[in-house]
């Protein structure tokens, strides 16, 4: 039974966990820790799997005697769950094969080892529960070790305040999450997801429900305005666990968002899709310029994750919206769009996460103006970050390319939609997405080329050397499947097909029947996509090309110096920086979304001072929403500390009044 093989798996991890808070501090902790879950791990991705892609998939049930009282604690695993298991299954097994590695240079092991293997069993339990109750304890223990992993590093300041405002973010979230499932399961209580999935939701409840989900799924996944806590936590955890947050724990909130709105609320209404999108393509845009505007590697990462979660909720808003006006065929269409963005991003983020810390690890920084050159130092390092840029700038032939496409293929079925709403807003939402892919091609080439190319600009950089090959071989690989899933799309199509048939009744078309493994989303006449011919087409012309100027260019040898642009002064401070590059995107968009501005310091004539600019950027959400909120807080808790200093009388008289407040409550609530 591949659920009791799943949660035995969760014991496991789980058993793993409380063995690493004895022995952390052995030398032998970390490789045995890693391996076992690697082993685990990958036994997660093919049950997952396995499940999905079996031709008579039946969901299987568990029922254990834990919980609350009257219904247990229920587990299922069907189709959907079976996908994102999978997830993280292997995402889990390619972290802990990179921690071998990466392990060995972590400076506190024992804050680490013992909440890994709990994180993954935490993510394991969320898309596998069967209840409200279930569901919202391992939300919170999934939320939990994963601020234990970001406060690994506690003696850093600034991962203090990340691990600060990721729990107050997290406690939000799973209170929304709390009051969704309260209105679903209603007076009567029914928090088994059978019970409220047969349920019926008076409209304006459904619509409060929508609500609240998409703000405790949102919370997690990074959906502005609630992603404040993200570019703080991701940078904060070790590189391993960053992919693992960035990669893996995002797609378990969209897994929680697709199964309570898309499984358990109902059939929807055509404006959930019109809110959804809107959310999905501001938080395109805003992940996408935010990470622009950085120069810390891993923020730039992470800001790049809110951005693709807006591509995939994007898709999500498109299948509610054609779903509630019974096109099932363009709803399966943007679905499949989305869950496929979903893994894809699993791969290429956690990729980049991976080349990230093995720079990091190899230089001591993550400050893009003090790297530069790796390419000659860390040649296979270089060579995985390029395909992951790529991959994540959709560019062709890998992986990123082709759920983007499907997106906009989905867009382009828009007009059939009978709500004028939808007809403008599904439009203004495309363009969105196209400016965002626009500003990704630029903030990788960005990275790219200050980090690997040109001349090192530190002397770190200068001494960097390639790292472990465990780390390499994971890097590698997970280039390699950027690749395969890039040229052949349809397998990954036709994989996703059983989770999209069980939530919107419909599914692409077979694409590994379409002949020489193209893709075709909506029918032959309007659009197709062939990954294999793109990938020969892209291969075959550089080799003539190489082949043209190796045999035919004249061999007569002539030296001269190298292009100085300008500046013959030979010190790396003339070369492009990562704020000039980005400079004339800040001019344009930064002065309205980041209140930007330029303050030069220019010595007067004689004066033998450096001119220097300074750049002033602000996070207006923070500044807007967040930083009143914060001080209201601080300006209630100190009223409220006076009543540590009542009387025993006065106590009794508060609780005796709550509990009166609590019982009119439930008496007009019933």
């Amino acid at each position: 039974m591949a659920l009791g093989a799943a949660l035995s798996c969760v014991g496991i991890l789980l058993g793993f966990a409380a063995c690493a808070v004895a022995a952390a501090r052995s030398r032998f902790a970390t490789p045995v820790l890693y391996a076992g879950c690697l082993a685990t791990s990958t036994v997660l991705g093919v049950l997952g799997a396995a499940h999905l892609l079996s031709a008579a998939a039946v969901s299987d049930t568990l029922t254990l005697p834990l919980g609350l009282p009257w219904i247990g604690a229920r587990f299922r695993l069907d189709t959907l769950s079976a996908l994102f298991l999978a997830i993280v299954g292997f995402g889990a097994a390619a972290s802990s094969l990179y921690g071998f590695g990466y392990g060995r240079h972590e400076e506190a092991p024992h804050r680490v080892l013992p909440f890994f293997p709990a994180f993954l069993a935490g993510m394991t339990l969320v898309v596998l529960a069967d209840d409200a109750f279930t569901f919202l304890l391992s939300w919170e223990f999934m939320s939990l070790t994963s601020w234990a992993l970001v406060m690994a590093h506690h003696r850093d300041p600034e991962n203090v305040r990340a691990g600060f405002v990721y729990l107050v973010m997290a406690s939000f979230g799973t209170l929304a999450l709390l009051l969704g499932f309260g209105v679903l399961a209603g007076t009567g209580g029914a928090y088994g997801f059978d019970a409220i999935r047969a349920a019926t939701h008076p409209a304006p409840l459904s619509a409060l429900a929508l609500v609240l989900v998409l703000i405790g799924t949102g919370s997690k996944a990074g959906l502005a305005p609630l992603h404040v806590w993200l570019p703080l936590a991701h940078p904060a955890a070790p590189s391993h666990v960053s992919a693992l947050m960035s990669g893996v724990m995002t797609k378990v909130a969209v897994y929680g968002f697709i199964r309570i709105v898309f499984d358990l609320l109902g059939p929807p209404d055509w404006w959930w899709g019109e809110v959804v999108l809107a959310v999905g393509g501001l938080t395109a845009v805003l992940g996408v310029l935010s990470a622009l505007m950085q120069t810390d590697l891993k923020r730039i990462l992470a800001y790049s994750t809110i951005e693709n979660i807006g591509f995939v909720f994007v898709g999500l808003g498109l299948a509610l919206a054609f779903r509630a006006n019974g096109m099932e065929a363009a709803a399966a269409l943007a679905l499949t769009a989305a869950l496929l963005h979903g893994i894809n991003h699993a791969l290429f983020k956690s990729l980049l996460f991976f080349g990230a810390g093995a720079v990091l690890t190899a230089t001591g920084t993550r400050d893009l103006e003090r790297l530069g050159g790796l390419i000659h130092r860390m040649p296979t390092t270089a060579l995985a970050m390029l395909v992951g840029c790529a991959a994540i700038s959709a560019l062709p032939p890998f992986n990123g390319f082709v759920s983007e496409w499907l997106t906009l293929q989905a867009i382009l079925l828009s007009p059939d939609l009978p709500q004028w709403g939808l007809k403008l807003m599904v439009p203004a939402v495309g363009s969105l997405l196209a400016l965002a892919a626009a500003l990704a091609a630029a903030c990788f080439v960005r990275l790219f080329g200050i980090a690997f190319l040109g001349r090192p600009r530190s002397a770190a950089a200068e001494q960097a050397r390639e790292v472990d090959r465990w780390s390499l071989a994971v890097m590698a690989g997970l280039a390699g499947l950027c690749l395969v899933v890039g040229i052949l799309p349809g397998l990954a199509i036709d994989g996703l097909a059983p989770a999209v048939r069980g939530l919107v009744g419909a599914e692409m078309p077979r694409q590994t029947a379409v002949a020489w493994l193209s893709i075709v989303p909506i029918g032959e006449s309007r659009s197709s996509y062939n990954g294999l011919l793109v990938f020969l087409f892209i291969a075959v012309s550089a080799s003539l090309a190489a082949f043209a100027i190796h045999r035919l260019a004249s061999r007569a040898l002539r030296r001269g110096p190298a292009w100085d642009c300008g500046f013959p002064d030979p010190s790396p401070a003339t070369q492009y920086s990562a704020g000039s590059f980005a400079q004339p995107i800040r001019r344009v968009f930064g002065t309205v979304v980041f209140r930007a501005r330029d303050h030069v310091e220019m010595p007067p004539p004689g004066d033998l001072r450096p001119a220097r600019l300074r750049v002033e950027l602000h996070d207006v959400i923070w500044d807007l929403l967040y930083a009143p909120v914060a001080r209201a807080v601080g300006v209630v808790a100190d009223r409220m500390n006076r009543l540590q200093f009542l009387t025993i009388r006065r106590y009794l008289s508060l609780v005796f009044l709550a509990l009166v407040v609590l019982l009119l409550v439930l008496s007009i609530w019933s």
